[in-house]
This record gives structure tokens, sequence and C-alpha cells, in this order.
């Protein structure tokens, strides 16, 4: 039996798991707000929660979040299920937002917020995590994928 865009579902898998791995280690290795500098001044791991989206976007608005990462999640789903057969870059885009919606939707849902803790000082960045970056990865996938489809002239 084949399984139709299996490479999405690997990459779903991936990301969702290496997602929620990190944060546990995260939650069971540090306390609330410590930093653990990599490259001091440069990239630190440093344990945050965020009951927000992206750059702390929509602060406090868990439950609305939580309602978008069940929906995109079963939009995705739902798209490699009964879409077509999808090219390599749009099966790995999808994959890892898909990956990285479950990721950030399990915190939301069990907890209440999302884990955060990479933390690039350098350019100061927002806190962040795994899903947060699978999601970012996911999108450039998909742009890849749409310029591929675009005729040349």
């Amino acid at each position: 039996m084949r399984i139709k865009n299996r490479f999405f579902w690997i990459a779903a898998l991936t990301a969702f798991l290496l997602d929620q791995l990190t944060k546990y280690w995260v939650v069971q290795t540090f306390k609330l707000g410590q930093t653990l500098p990599l490259l001091r001044g440069i990239f630190h791991f440093t344990y945050v929660t965020n009951t927000g989206a992206a750059f702390s976007l929509l602060s406090g608005k868990v439950e609305w979040l939580r309602w978008l990462s069940l929906g995109v999640t079963l939009v995705l789903i739902i798209i490699a299920l009964s879409g077509p057969l999808l090219s390599f870059w749009d099966q790995l885009g999808y994959g890892l937002i898909l990956g990285g919606a479950m990721g950030n939707g399990i915190d939301r849902f069990a907890l209440g917020y999302v884990v955060d803790f990479l933390d690039f000082r350098l350019i100061n960045f927002a806190v962040f995590n795994m899903a947060d970056s699978f999601i970012t990865i996911g999108i450039v996938c998909l742009l890849i994928a749409s310029w591929q489809k675009t005729p040349s002239n």
C-alpha cells in the first residue's frame, strides 16, 4: 500500500516530535526566565512562555489561537488526504507547517501558552520555538513551490 503525499506525513511528524521534545527538554532543564548563553550576546536558550502568536502578537488571545491551530491542522490534513499528489516542496512546506501548528496547538490546549526558548540576541529578535521555525521554513518551501510552478517568460 502506497501512502499518498508520504513526505508530507514524514515532515509533519518529524517537525512535531522535534518541537515537543525540545520544549520538554527546556521545561525539564530550565527554570522559567533562566537563560543559557551558547554564544554570549548572540544566541541563548531562554525559557519563556507566550500566550500570543509570533512576536507576542495577539497576546492573551489563547482561546482564539487554540482554535486557529486546530483549524490549520484539520485543513492541512484534508489537503494531504483528499487533494492531489503534491510536489516535493509543497509536501515539505505543508508538512512543516502542520507539524508546527500541531506543536504550538498542543501547548495552547494543554498549557494555555507556548514554550519559547530560541533567543537570538544579536538581532534583538523575539524568543521563539522550533514550531515557529518549522512554520516559517514551511512558508519558504511553499514559496519555492510556487516559483517552480510559475511559467518562465
